[in-house]
């Protein structure tokens, strides 16, 4: 079982639109008993809050539903544990080694690397363009899916 986990800073918005996607990408590809899929903050400022409602509608829009989601922050355990941690930009990156003391095993990749764009998840926190994220994630985690 491959385990993944996606992360970005607060895991309110694009770490758990990723999570969602993939687990959606997964499903129609019938091959859910392969993977276990997650998604965590690198920050504390958001621990226990459901997705932000208009990422939470941007999944619904599409048919997939994160009902039961609240933010939880990354722990340096979790590098153990999962076998991909997927952040979202450069400054998620940066704080999950800090937080796994290193990236010894070299599990921790940035999303859109697998669509062959070393670019940043656009961040709907600062911009409001929950369809450019959707864009960038969907992306990533249709190549990821393809990848693996």
């Amino acid at each position: 079982m491959i385990k993944i986990l996606f992360l970005c800073h607060g895991n309110i918005c694009r770490s758990p639109m990723a999570e969602f996607v993939m687990k959606d990408l997964v499903r129609r590809a019938e091959r859910e008993k392969e993977f276990f899929i997650a998604s965590a903050a690198t920050s504390a400022e958001e621990l226990g809050n459901p997705v932000y409602p208009p990422a939470r509608r941007m999944l619904a829009r599409h048919g997939i539903d994160c009902a039961g989601k609240t933010a939880r922050r990354m722990t340096r355990a979790d590098y153990a544990e999962y076998d991909l941690l997927i952040g979202m930009d450069f400054a998620n990156l940066r704080n999950m080694e800090r937080i796994c003391g290193g990236d010894p095993e070299q599990k921790i990749r940035l999303l859109l690397d697998y669509a062959g764009r070393h670019e940043e998840v656009a961040d709907p926190w600062y911009t409001g363009d929950f369809d450019a994220t959707w864009q960038d994630v969907n992306e990533g985690c249709a190549a990821l899916l393809e990848t693996l």
